[in-house]
């Protein structure tokens, strides 16, 4: 159950030997390596994630497991929202003071990983066990044949279903897979059957995921190979005007949803469906207080298309600044390797990518929903699209940001258009 490193620590500790910073030995090195830090120094690293108080229980309780086995290094957590954790981040770059270790994520390799601002970890290699992660999901954080982040997991998109709404508005659960027609009519039945009490779900069109799955079913991608758009302005002129149906009163009120934030609609049991990706299932379920929620695959523009994929974007790193890279090394590796990470976290950062965090995972309960709905859509998995343009992150939100506002009616389709495509010729030029 425990990888070769631990095995050895374990071993050497048994021996007498004061190594309370064990793992040296592990990886690309051998026993007789002589280590580049001191094992009985006492360290405090910085560790920092996104994500709501589920996730932040999670990562508490994956700390004190780590501190049992290394009582020499300290941990300090903080965790902020999406767009306020990546804000930060990018200051932090600029004036040199990244964490120590912090969640990552793909959409960022290029824009952190070229600049130099987060570690090599083929320079850490005696602390961090590569073996475990199939060659796919090691791309993942790799660039340019440099691997800069390891991934927590892999997810897929899909729709998220209230059973407690459904049950309690006596309404007809929604299919999954059925065409976006389809699903907009069911959303639309919702809203009438309800009367206001409970919406159907999110105006999907706010989020750039929808336009992913509608571009993939037509052999597209957001971004091409070459960094650039995949997509032109009509089409996303038609994509978003598409969604006005849905916001004249088929889905929940932009209104409502700022009145509510960083909780969703979803989250905060007004909508009874919200598409996203695999793993949040923990998440909505603690935010919503809801006994049953269920996944079902998203709606699709083309039947038999190869619109989803295996996502990996969350992923973990260290700042190429820190003071400390050997003991952060160890800990990256504890929270994408170790069976205990697997235990504490299931499905929540994704269905675990490596073999040693796969196997204490008890795939039960919510974590086998996560587990079956990945294998009940594995037919529609495709390619992973390209590396992530540099500003993919900051795209995304840009996007996100236009749908909110065109949902409160404050922008019209074409001026949202124009401010997205001036955004991206100043981000991807840049």
């Amino acid at each position: 159950m425990f990888s070769k490193k631990r095995i050895t620590a374990v071993a050497a500790i048994a021996a007498g030997t004061a190594l309370v910073l064990s793992g040296c030995s592990g990886g690309g090195g051998g026993t007789d390596a002589e280590p580049t830090f001191d094992p009985d120094e006492k360290v405090t690293l910085n560790f920092t994630w996104w994500g709501n108080d589920d996730r932040a229980e999670r990562y508490n309780a994956l700390i004190d497991a780590f501190n049992e086995e290394y009582p020499n290094i300290t941990i300090n957590g903080q965790f902020m929202d999406f767009p306020s954790y990546w804000e930060k981040r990018q200051t932090e770059a600029a004036g040199g003071g990244l964490p120590d270790v912090w969640q990552f994520s793909d959409s960022y390799l290029r824009q952190y990983g070229e600049p130099g601002y987060v570690l090599d970890l083929d320079t850490v290699k005696d602390h961090i066990d590569f073996s475990t992660f199939d060659d796919s999901l090691l791309g993942t954080g790799q660039l340019n044949g440099t691997q800069y982040s390891l991934p927590t997991g892999y997810s897929a998109w899909a729709n998220f279903v209230n059973e407690d709404l459904i049950v309690a508005n006596s309404l007809t659960p929604p299919e999954g897979g059925t065409t976006f027609d389809e699903f907009y009519d069911w959303m639309a039945d919702v809203a009438e059957q309800s009367d206001g009490a409970v919406y159907g779900g999110t105006d999907v069109t706010q989020r750039i995921q929808t336009l992913e799955l509608m571009l993939r079913a037509d052999g597209k991608n957001l971004y091409t190979d070459d960094g650039k758009l995949g997509f032109t302005e009509e089409e996303l002129a038609e994509f978003w005007s598409s969604g006005q149906d849905l916001r004249d009163g088929i889905t929940i009120p932009q209104s409502k949803l700022e009145e509510i934030t960083p909780k969703s609609g979803f989250g905060a049991g007004l909508t009874a469906t919200e598409t996203s990706w695999s793993n949040f299932l923990g998440g909505y379920l603690a935010d919503s207080g809801a006994a049953s929620i269920s996944l079902i695959a998203p709606p699709t523009v083309k039947e038999g298309s190869k619109d989803l994929y295996r996502q990996a974007g969350l992923q973990m790193a260290i700042s190429a600044e820190t003071e400390h890279p050997e003991a952060a090394a160890i800990f990256l590796d504890y929270v994408v390797n170790s069976p205990e990470s697997g235990e504490i976290f299931g499905t929540t950062l994704g269905f675990p990518a490596s073999t040693s965090k796969l196997e204490g995972a008890v795939l039960e309960g919510q974590d086998k929903q996560v587990a079956d709905y990945l294998e009940s859509v594995a037919a529609r998995i495709g390619d992973a699209p390209p590396i992530p343009v540099v500003g993919y992150g900051a795209l995304e939100q840009k996007f996100w940001d236009l749908g909110k506002a065109l949902g409160l009616g404050a922008i019209t389709v074409d001026d949202a258009v124009a401010q997205f495509f001036a955004e991206a010729n100043v981000v991807l030029v840049s």
